[in-house]
């Protein structure tokens, strides 16, 4: 168990927590959630220790181990991957390194000897020998390659990187897990096995994610940050967003039924209050009235962009051919002989863990890299609008965001730009801000305001929702599930997916295509299916095997 009593955390003025009060029990998941700039990340750190609340503590049940998400990705350099991982109990990590210490002496005496037996008797209780074999599982599951288990951290990849200190937290079992954004730079494989792990682990989690599908499926209760306070709710994230609204919504219909009845006894106080037959009953009324108290309803302080794209023309029945296109980067094959024809009403989700495929297939098709055979032929009523993964030779201009955004726009006035601007929370001030200091998610709402501007009538994304927070992501899956045009993208968002793609690609490793009209849920049992037969036609094949070797 870990609680946070009468925590408050002041930044200057600024009150972020207010004498807050919440319990994390044991055998359940909290998704903690709130509007950028809330607090989430800032409460967990008050929770692990690294910070220090104004007002208040934060009591562990005593004996109880935490572990929490590295955030600093360099820290572990110096090491390799299986001790970065182990390193998440670090009792046991020092053990291990104190009885090599010992073992490694020559002039090994007495006291090592009682010194070691301690540290053996220890380390058995941690479950030390099988310290090195859970890693590695842990490491399977995330996609490190036991390859790699033995590299320096210094020479993996931040992607990769991200997954073992993933592993690190989870290593263990801890008894109270902390995870900030542990989806981040994870492919949908590895998410779907840190589900499965969330979903069984038995201790306390609490767990930062823009993932509203990863929330639903991990998630036990929900710790809603809004306004200083955090309220809690029993339920996954839907369970929250319906429970929020409707308490909202009975608010609102309690406070129309008192504004009634105050009206009513204001009306009967100003008409009898000077007739004396009725002067006790327009007192009693008085009394009453005063009584009568209104629910402070605050509005949320969570801000929703609009966001609508519109094209300027409709697009044709020929959208785009692509015929035996190869493409090879660095001696390996990312597309080998793609083709496949898009239709008027396609939108197309380009899933898997080869994500390299599908950003050198979009590079191709917007004409930022060359194949090294094949062709691609955009219909003539297309016009395509471009969210590329890496922007960021796109925001390195010293130029405004109104004047970043003024070449793309149809009607060059400064007000018409602003006013999608203003849709995407630029307001005031925010248009005249330079591009080149923006933050990730600012970035973000600007390309996308680019894109609107444009009127385009194909967009072709590449991970769109990366560094966006949770209103942003439904601000634009909601853009998209309506869009009239034609969406080739990628995302590491599931409900993301699912609820915007009626067409599944997959560019497997190797470079060639699985393409399947369906949507993603239909597309994963079926890959789910087709991996299960897969695995019981090798089992019954080696069955077979030794069946024959006995005759």
């Amino acid at each position: 168990m870990i609680q946070a009593c009468n925590v408050t955390l002041r930044l200057g003025k600024r009150a972020l927590f207010e004498d807050v009060n919440i319990k994390f029990t044991e055998g359940n998941c909290y998704g903690l959630i709130g509007a950028n700039g809330a607090g989430k990340s800032t409460f967990l750190k008050i929770l692990n220790g690294q910070l220090e609340p104004s007002k208040g503590e934060v009591v562990i049940t005593p004996g109880q181990r935490l572990s929490f998400l590295q955030q600093d990705h360099f820290k572990y350099d110096a090491y390799n991957v299986l001790d970065t991982v182990i390193m998440g109990n670090q009792r046991l990590y020092d053990i291990m390194k104190e009885k090599d210490e010992i073992y490694a002496k020559e002039d090994f005496t007495e006291e090592d000897g009682n010194r070691a037996s301690e540290l053996e008797a220890e380390f058995a209780d941690l479950n030390g020998w099988e310290a090195e074999s859970d890693a590695a599982t842990l490491l399977n599951g995330l996609g490190i390659e036991p390859e790699y288990h033995y590299y320096q951290m210094a020479d993996l990849n931040g992607a990769q990187k991200v997954k073992v200190l993933l592993a690190q937290a989870l290593f263990g079992n801890p008894d109270i897990l902390l995870l900030d954004e542990p989806t981040n730079h994870l492919d949908l494989e590895a998410i779907r096995w840190l589900e499965e792990f969330l979903i069984n682990f038995e201790n306390t989690v609490i767990v930062v994610s823009h993932d509203r599908y990863f929330l639903n499926k991990v998630c036990t209760h929900i710790a809603d940050i809004d306004y200083a306070k955090i309220q809690l709710y029993a339920g996954n994230y839907d369970f929250w967003y319906e429970s929020s609204q409707l308490m909202v919504k009975q608010m609102k219909e309690a406070n129309k039924k008192k504004e009634e009845k105050i009206k009513e006894l204001q009306e009967f106080i100003q008409r009898f209050s000077a007739n004396a037959s009725k002067s006790k009953q327009a007192t009693s009324r008085k009394r009453a009235l005063e009584k009568i108290e209104l629910d402070d309803i605050r509005p949320s302080s969570r801000k929703y962009p609009y966001i609508d794209f519109r094209p300027a023309r409709e697009i044709g029945n020929e959208v785009l051919t692509v015929t035996n296109l190869s493409k090879t980067i660095n001696g390996v094959k990312v597309l080998d002989n793609i083709s496949f024809i898009v239709n008027r009403d396609d939108k197309i989700a380009f899933v898997g863990g080869n994500t390299l495929a599908a950003t050198t297939l979009f590079k191709i098709l917007m004409g930022e890299m060359e194949p090294d055979s094949g062709t691609y032929k955009w219909g003539i009523t297309t016009s395509q609008a471009y969210f590329p993964k890496d922007n960021t030779q796109m925001f390195s201009v010293d130029e405004t965001i109104v004047d970043f955004l003024m070449p793309f726009s149809p009607e060059k006035d400064v007000t018409y730009v602003r006013g999608f601007l203003g849709r995407m929370l630029f307001a005031g001030e925010e248009g005249v801000k330079k591009v080149n200091v923006l933050s990730g998610g600012e970035k973000v709402r600007v390309m996308l305001s680019k894109m609107m501007i444009m009127g385009s009538n194909v967009l072709v994304m590449d991970e769109p929702t990366n560094h966006l927070d949770m209103e942003s992501i439904t601000a634009l899956n909601n853009g998209l599930i309506k869009f009239p045009g034609v969406i080739l993208f990628t995302a590491l968002d599931h409900q993301f997916i699912q609820t915007t793609a009626n067409r599944i690609m997959e560019i497997v490793p190797g470079g060639s295509l699985i393409d399947k009209t369906t949507t993603y849920d239909e597309y994963l049992e079926s890959d789910e299916m087709a991996r299960k037969r897969t695995v019981l036609t090798a089992i019954d094949n080696v069955g077979d095997d030794l069946e024959a070797e006995e005759e």
